[in-house]
C-alpha cells in the first residue's frame, strides 16, 4: 500500500488536470502522489469512506502509518493541505484557515460549479510523462 499522501482529482476536468501539472512543475520531487477520481484507487477509498461517494471535489488522503487512521481532506481543506505540501511561500495560504470552513467551502463550490465552463472537459485522463509516472496511481 502507498504511504505517501495522495491527491485525488477529477481526471476529466481541465482545471484539475492543469492543477496537477502545475504541482508537478512547482514541486517535482514532492511527496504527493496523484490518482484520478475515475480510477481504482479512488474507488477503494470511496468504499472505505462512504461520505466521499459521488463527490467530484479535490480530495487529499493521508494514509495511516504506524496505527494511525487515514486523514481525508476535501474541498477547501484539500486546497490548504496541497499548499502545505508545496512548501515555501505556498504555506502562507494556511492563514486562510481562520476563515470559517463553511465560508471557504462555499467559495470553493462556487468556483467548482463553473470549472468545466471555463476550463473545459477532457475526453480522457491525461497520461503522465514517463519521468513523473511513478507519482500516479490508477
Amino acid at each position: 500500500m502507498v504511504r505517501s499522501p495522495v491527491l485525488l482529482y477529477d481526471g476529466l476536468c481541465g482545471f484539475c488536470d492543469r492543477t496537477v501539472q502545475f504541482i508537478l512543475r512547482v514541486n517535482p520531487e514532492g511527496v504527493l502522489k496523484f490518482a484520478p477520481l475515475q480510477g481504482e484507487f479512488a474507488s477503494s477509498l470511496r468504499q472505505r469512506h462512504s461520505p466521499l461517494k459521488g463527490m467530484d471535489s479535490l480530495i487529499v488522503v493521508e494514509l495511516g502509518a504506524m496505527g494511525k487512521e487515514e486523514q481525508v481532506y476535501v474541498r477547501s481543506s484539500a486546497v490548504l493541505r496541497i499548499a502545505w505540501y508545496l512548501g515555501g511561500l505556498w504555506r502562507i495560504l494556511g492563514v486562510l484557515r481562520v476563515v470559517p470552513k463553511p465560508l471557504r467551502d462555499w467559495a470553493y463550490d462556487l468556483f467548482a460549479r463553473s470549472r468545466y465552463q471555463y476550463f473545459g472537459r477532457l475526453d480522457s485522463c491525461t497520461t503522465p510523462s514517463s519521468e513523473m509516472s511513478f507519482r500516479f496511481l490508477d
